[in-house]
Formats: C-alpha cells, sequence, structure tokens
C-alpha cells in the first residue's frame, strides 16, 4: 500500500472514531440531565404551599373586595385549603375549607355537594373551578350576594393582609339524613373557640354547641355511627405540641344536638403505650379511625359508638401495631 493511501485511511479511522465519541459523550450528556429536569418538575410541583389572591388585593387600600386562599401541603398527596377574603368593612364575602387530593403533577381535587372541584397550579397562578362547567353552581353556596370563590389567583408574598382579612380559623358544612351542620372555629386569646350548629332538627335543645381549646381544628366528617337513622357530628382537633383528639357531637332522634365522650389517648391504657401524639383521625363506614406512629411503628386503633351512662361514648373496638 502506498503511503498516500495508507495516510488517508488512517485519517478516516481517527475521523469515524472521533464521531463515535463525540456522539456517545452527547448521549451521556442527555441522559444526565434527565434526572436534573425531573427533580425540578418534582421540586415545582412542592412550591404550590403559600398564598394567593385575587387582582383586587393589589387596590384593598382604595377599598376594593378581595378574595385570598391559602395553600399547605399536607403530605405528598393532600394540600389543605382555606378561602378567605376580606372582612374589615363588612362580612366576609367568601368562607371554604378543603382537603384536596392530588390528581396529576398540579392539579388537585376535592367533592363539594358531589361536585369534583379542580385546583391547578401553574407558574404562581392557582385555578379554582368545577370539573364539569354546568356544576358550577356548587361553589356559590359559600359566598354571600350571588358571588363564587372560582377564579384566578396569583401568589402573594408573605401572608394576606391580617388587618383585613376574615379570622375564621375553620369552617364547613356537612349534611346526612336531612341534617345540616355548621362548624366554625376562631382563635381567641392564644385559644380556639369551636362553635357547632345544627339545622333541620324537630328542636333546638343544647343547640348550638361550643367548646374552647388550646390548638386548631384539622377537620370535620358526618355519619351515621350508631346506625338509628339520626347523624353524628365529630371534629378531629390537634394540640399546638401535636397531640390529636376528636369532639363529637350526636343529634338524638334529630331533635336535638348533644355531645359525645371521646376518651383522652394519653389517659386510655388500652393504646397510650409508646403514644407521642401526631395523631390522624378518619371516618371508615361507621367505625372512627386513629392512627399515630410509636417507637416500634403505627398503631392503629378503631373505635365503636356506644350508649354511656350519661351519653353516648367512643369505645375502643381493636387495635392493632404493625
Amino acid at each position: 500500500m502506498s503511503t498516500n493511501k495508507f495516510l488517508i485511511l488512517f485519517l478516516t479511522l481517527i475521523t469515524l472514531t472521533s464521531c463515535k465519541d463525540n456522539k456517545k459523550e452527547n448521549t451521556n450528556s442527555e441522559q444526565s440531565n434527565e434526572p436534573t429536569a425531573t427533580k425540578t418538575e418534582a421540586a415545582s410541583s412542592q412550591d404550590i404551599a403559600g398564598n394567593y389572591a385575587t387582582a383586587e388585593y393589589s387596590k384593598r387600600n382604595e377599598g376594593y373586595d378581595w378574595i385570598g386562599v391559602n395553600v399547605s401541603q399536607l403530605n405528598e398527596n393532600e394540600i389543605n385549603i382555606r378561602v378567605r377574603s376580606r372582612a374589615d368593612k363588612k362580612k366576609p364575602t367568601c368562607t371554604f375549607d378543603t382537603k384536596a387530593h392530588k390528581k396529576s403533577n398540579n392539579t388537585y381535587y376535592t367533592a363539594v355537594d358531589g361536585k369534583t372541584v379542580l385546583f391547578t397550579f401553574n407558574a404562581g397562578k392557582l385555578t379554582i373551578a368545577t370539573e364539569n362547567a354546568s356544576d358550577d353552581s356548587a361553589l356559590y353556596f359559600y359566598c354571600s350576594g350571588g358571588a363564587t370563590f372560582a377564579g384566578e389567583y396569583s401568589k402573594i408574598d408573605g401572608a394576606l393582609d391580617a388587618s383585613q382579612v376574615d379570622k375564621t380559623a375553620f369552617t364547613k358544612i356537612l349534611n346526612l339524613q336531612d341534617i345540616g351542620f355548621n362548624v366554625k372555629s376562631v382563635e381567641k386569646g392564644g385559644q380556639t373557640e369551636l362553635t357547632v350548629l345544627a339545622f333541620g332538627l324537630d328542636e333546638n335543645h343544647g343547640n348550638p354547641q361550643k367548646a374552647t381549646f388550646k390548638g386548631h381544628v384539622v377537620d370535620a366528617e358526618v355519619e351515621d355511627l350508631d346506625s338509628d337513622g339520626s347523624p353524628e357530628l365529630v371534629v378531629y382537633t390537634k394540640s399546638n405540641d401535636g397531640y390529636g383528639s376528636v369532639l363529637g357531637f350526636s343529634t338524638l332522634k334529630k331533635k336535638s344536638m348533644v355531645p359525645i365522650y371521646f376518651p383522652p389517648t394519653s389517659e386510655n391504657s388500652k393504646i397510650n403505650e409508646g403514644y407521642k401524639g401526631q395523631d390522624e383521625f378518619s371516618l371508615i363506614e361507621t367505625t372512627l379511625g386513629q392512627r399515630f406512629p410509636t417507637a416500634n411503628g403505627t398503631r392503629q386503633v378503631s373505635y365503636k359508638l356506644k350508649n354511656g351512662e350519661a351519653s353516648k361514648v367512643f369505645e375502643v373496638s381493636n387495635v392493632s401495631d404493625y
């Protein structure tokens, strides 16, 4: 082989090898960027907590009415939504509380009067709307004067204006078996004052019911726990140091509302070994469920509603550790 032909062949091999190396390097670069992009996307999906407000919020000092939304992350798949409005000049326009569950990366959903409501987060904006446009009337119930809290909100820095915002700490309206409950709490002097008003009762004995405690309301649910045709309301609370409890109310034959006794977990020798708070409560059909961490794992407790000597009480029916 002549010297010129050998030189040409050698240069060709070098060129081909260089192209393959460059292609491999580019491929590795693209692959290394993929996890970074995924992490960034995942981080942005968690960056939804904070406060949002309607466009009128920027003109609040000129007297404009406005609506704000506080969003807090409960866990990887749940957020807490609190809709509050201006309340320093007149009664609040809109007040609404709910837990919303993850539907997709930046969309959460909840049920309101059997209708699905979506909370969509995108680039510092929050959009609230019913999944079906024809169901939008479900959001009018929580606002006065024909208003709705559906619409677009922009994220703001810091908290909503404390001098103007509605001071209601928690609010929820629940219905079952033609009986309704209006649950509301406000913070006063370092404590929470809970008021429960039942409507649809034949009589009004003991209505409304009130309770004062240190901590805050987490959620409320309604169910006919003893299957007697008259519903019960359970309000889940948590102390400032993370200990959970339940405030229960029973409607007696749909005539009056009375408290239900819930035994404090710390005083209940059947379940309190290793108890350090961080409780979670929920209703599972006609059973009240409680779950909390222990040194060796998680304890799950089930309660049934029973007739006590003076009132209805929650009694432990099952305990399991896992």
